[in-house]
């Protein structure tokens, strides 16, 4: 079972190594982070972003539709 934590350190490693640039989308997302499922690249920055309806962490800031 994948952890989420699993993704977001993935995330940070693209950022801090400079594959990821940000802002980013989630296409951006799944060419940089290998390895992950479909659902995991269409809702993990959603799921995860300020506000987000179901109470999550909030780890990412939407800065313009479909970047974060």
């Amino acid at each position: 079972m994948l952890k989420e934590h699993e993704v977001y350190r993935a995330i940070v490693l693209a950022v801090k190594e400079g594959r990821l640039k940000k802002p980013f989308t989630k296409e951006d997302f799944r060419r940089t982070c290998l390895g992950f499922s479909d659902g995991t690249y269409n809702t993990f920055l959603r799921k995860h972003r300020k506000g987000n309806p179901g109470g999550a962490s909030e780890i990412f800031e939407r800065v313009k539709p479909g970047k974060v």
